[in-house]
């Protein structure tokens, strides 16, 4: 018997609560079927200190180690539901910290031609999240990378989804040049230390970009960009 799942179950309850309480801003009213079966299995418990696992289904950000933090799971929901993913998509997320929004978007992407590139700026951090991706059995589906997650993941690029999960003062140009035709990004920007935006950004076919305020939000800082 998984004695988390009690604990999954009240942090879906109240992620399916703030969607319905904020969806005349974010477009966004329920989890989708599969998102909810995806936060019902992934054990978030097992991505944060063992000091902290008493909180880990808490709706709250917490510290990771390196001065970042896990997002709360409504932040972590609402992101990856704003990528609208079918599960046949190349994507790219900056930022892999503990690995733990890595892990829900393995588990999103499972159709044929899927392909999921993660770029982290901190080699420990990444180390870990290799660590809880292989205790998960989902390496095979992630290809994990250190690096300036400013600039994005080139020699991977185009990507139809780019997740972005540290503030960022402007959208990297980088991330706009890698997102295809088509693409979607979702990124917070604004400055450190203040209330950011949380952006949905929106390539046409023929490359006009569209951009969307989706919520405020507070994300640690991108780092590693010039």
């Amino acid at each position: 018997m998984d004695i988390w799942q009690e604990y999954r179950d009240s942090m879906i309850a109240t992620i399916q609560a703030e969607m319905r309480s904020t969806a005349a801003q974010t477009g966004v009213a329920r989890l989708s079927p599969k998102l909810r079966r995806t936060l019902s299995e992934i054990p978030r418990h097992r991505f944060v200190p063992a000091w902290l696992r008493h909180t880990a289904y808490a709706d709250m950000a917490l510290s990771i180690g390196f001065g970042q933090t896990i997002s709360q799971p409504f932040i972590v929901a609402m992101m990856t539901e704003l990528l609208d993913l079918r599960g046949d998509e190349r994507v790219l997320e900056i930022g892999t910290g503990c690995g733990y929004q890595t892990a829900i978007l393995a588990s999103l992407c499972t159709e044929p031609g899927a392909a999921l590139d993660s770029v982290e700026c901190i080699a420990g951090l990444a180390a870990t999240a290799e660590h809880h991706l292989q205790t998960l059995d989902l390496m095979h589906r992630v290809r994990l990378h250190t690096g300036n997650g400013w600039e994005g993941w080139k020699v991977r690029a185009p990507y139809d989804a780019i997740l972005v999960t540290a503030a960022a003062a402007r959208i990297p140009e980088p991330l706009i040049a890698q997102l295809a035709p088509g693409g979607r990004m979702v990124i917070p920007v604004g400055p450190e230390g203040c209330v950011q935006q949380l952006l949905c950004v929106e390539k046409s076919d023929h490359g006009e970009i569209q951009t969307r305020e989706v919520l405020a939000v507070v994300f640690v800082p991108l780092m590693a960009h010039p």
